[in-house]
């Protein structure tokens, strides 16, 4: 069992974690007013509606709702338990905690095959590594890297191996050490023979390259052949532990210079990475072999709002590049293209041109995001022949209509007047006229917003009276514990309406008894329901007045009190028409007295 953690160790840990410097490393803020804003991470969307107070030191999504404190944003978003979090936070702030750590890891075990999974992982990188480096079998290999272009430093970084010409070396080395072969089919390391049952090695006579999760476990591998043998890459198949949508290669290495530079480039593959990587271009990253997945946007928008996308420099690459723009366009990110010559791939392109050239006249000259889409368009056109200028001009003219900046719109007007001798007066009319097309064409539909650190508060639904009224009374209760006891007493036995509502109360009332100051963050972690923690953050971030008026109070209590009579209204107005219909005047005489008498209570 988990060795539970002092009280006073909780509180001292929020005391001393700062909330902003700690979502601040998941999520890019920024201040405006008093609060911090940034694109939520429990939810896709393009205009940021997560905001952090760090007066409160809790969080709250306008967007989905998501809201808590420090503590519940750790367990939230990666899964984890409230002492894991707990642990997390103490390392962060060098709080000693007093309990054995490692039995206190057990929030949320992973089960023991998954783990087994991770292990052999684990164990077979660093023993393909071993081979490569250190071994006369592997000597072949290395040489082929060298030869190649790596080097040993970034065979270390990457601790690229060598699997054995063998068809059953690993087999044997996991089974010796008591891995189940049928949990190490299942992570793909071997295979089942259909015929008779035994087993084989995936991966024979190969580099390989490890594939690491975000916190840099070992998940799966890509075998490349030494010499002509297909396939040229033998990846890992899709298991419990990789899934090729949710992971982005490099990403556990990369992190701290994409912070840094503010900026992450986007590769097509793990080769290219590397290959980039040695040329001192550390923030790169890549699919495996998958387009763009909202999973790995949520991913990338934890760190960074600027993605420069880097693909081959082929018809597919240039295809794919296109995609992945809008994807991340549409997701509110600022995107760049680098663009290589001659149908090259990043790989290709460092070998026969060097370093200096790729960091600068690749990276270093990106295109803006238009300048690109102006070259993807002219493709397969001949704008010699009229037509296919005039249908080029009209798409460039419907894509500069997008853009937010009138200065950029009026950029690239100009460009395009200049390129083909034309009216930049003609092209800004058609360019208003395109623009107001495909606003009556989307009349009525959410635009997807170009501006990422446009704060959008969504307005709040009109809800009844009552409900209003319930969550105001809560907010300043969470102010002020001293309302707490007044709304009792005023309520008179009477219960909130709202179920909810009447929930949050009763866990201040038991948060009140022991703690004489109000403590939002606090009192987020004294509440055990996931859900009611979301509620109170939402109500948190209400505007209220600071101070609570007794009118203000007396108003708010009636709302609440009333509504139980309205709903007896109700009943006794479809009582009466029932009586009516029957003709039964005595009776609906008696019914229609007790409305007026509710009525008059009001």
């Amino acid at each position: 069992m988990a060795e539970l953690i002092a009280e006073e160790k909780i509180d001292q840990i929020r005391q001393a974690v700062d909330i902003v410097e700690v979502i601040s490393d998941y999520v890019q803020l920024k201040k405006q007013g008093r609060n911090y804003f940034g694109l939520c991470p429990f939810h896709g969307e393009s205009t940021p509606s997560f905001s952090v107070s760090p007066d409160k030191q809790i969080f709250h999504c306008f967007g989905c709702g998501a809201g808590g404190n420090v503590f519940s944003f750790l367990m939230e978003l990666e899964g984890i338990s409230f002492q894991e979090a707990a642990i997390k936070l103490a390392a962060k702030v060098n709080i000693e905690l007093g309990i054995n750590i490692s039995s206190s890891k057990g929030g949320k075990k992973l089960s023991k095959e998954l783990q087994a999974m991770l292990d052999a992982h684990e164990l077979l990188r660093k023993f393909y590594h071993h081979l490569l480096v250190n071994t006369k079998e592997g000597q072949h290999a290395l040489e082929y890297l060298l030869n190649r272009g790596f080097t040993q430093e970034s065979i270390d970084k990457f601790q690229i191996g060598y699997s054995l010409n063998s068809w059953d070396f690993v087999y044997k080395f996991l089974t010796k050490r008591d891995f189940s072969p049928e949990w190490m089919e299942k992570a793909g390391l071997i295979i089942k023979r259909e015929r008779d049952g035994t087993y084989f090695d995936r991966f024979r006579e190969r580099i390989m390259f490890p594939i690491f999760d975000r916190h840099g476990n070992t998940i799966a591998f890509s075998g490349r052949s030494l010499g002509a043998d297909e396939p040229k890459y033998l990846n890992s198949p899709e298991t419990a532990i990789f899934n090729k949508s949710k992971i982005l290669y490099n990403y556990h290495l990369a992190k701290p210079s994409i912070k840094k530079l503010q900026y992450a480039i986007l590769f097509e593959g793990f080769a290219d990475v590397i290959a980039a990587d040695r040329a001192g271009v550390e923030n790169g990253i890549a699919t495996m072999g998958t387009a763009l997945t909202d999973e790995h946007i949520a991913l990338l928008r934890q760190n960074v709002q600027t993605i420069t996308i880097c693909y081959d420099s082929d018809k597919a690459g240039i295809e794919a590049a296109y995609r992945a723009g809008n994807h991340l366009q549409e997701a509110g990110f600022q995107i760049k293209v680098a663009m290589m010559t001659d149908g090259l791939d990043p790989d290709e392109y460092i070998q026969k041109n060097g370093t200096d050239k790729f960091r600068n006249e690749v990276i270093g000259a990106s295109l803006t995001w238009m300048a690109f889409k102006f070259l993807y368009f002219r493709r397969g056109k001949n704008l010699q022949l009229e037509g296919d200028q005039l249908a080029y001009i009209e798409q460039i003219i419907k894509e500069i209509s997008k853009l937010d900046k009138a200065v950029e719109r009026d950029h690239y007007l100009r460009q395009l007047a200049s390129e083909f001798s034309l009216s930049l007066e003609a092209l800004k009319q058609q360019q208003k006229q395109i623009y107001f097309a495909e606003k009556r064409k989307s009349y009525g539909l959410k635009e997807p917003a170009h501006k990422p650190m446009l704060v959008v508060k969504p307005a709040e639904e009109l809800k009844p009276a009552y409900i209003t009224a319930e969550r105001r009374l809560i907010a300043h209760m969470l102010k002020n514990r001293e309302v707490v006891y007044k709304v009792q007493e005023l309520l008179a036995g009477q219960t909130f309406n709202t179920d909810e509502h009447q929930a949050i109360i009763t866990y201040l009332l038991g948060f009140f008894e022991d703690h004489t100051e109000p403590d939002t963050s606090a009192f987020l972690t004294y509440i055990q329901d996931d859900n009611l923690r979301r509620m109170v953050a939402d109500i948190e971030m209400m505007s209220i007045n600071d101070e609570l008026t007794n009118q203000e109070l007396t108003d708010y209590i009636k709302q609440v009190c009333n509504y139980q009579k309205l709903l007896k209204i109700k009943e006794k107005e479809v009582e009466l028409k029932e009586v009516e219909r029957e003709k039964n005047f005595s009776k609906a005489a008696v019914i229609a007295n007790e409305i007026n008498h509710l009525r008059k209570l009001l």
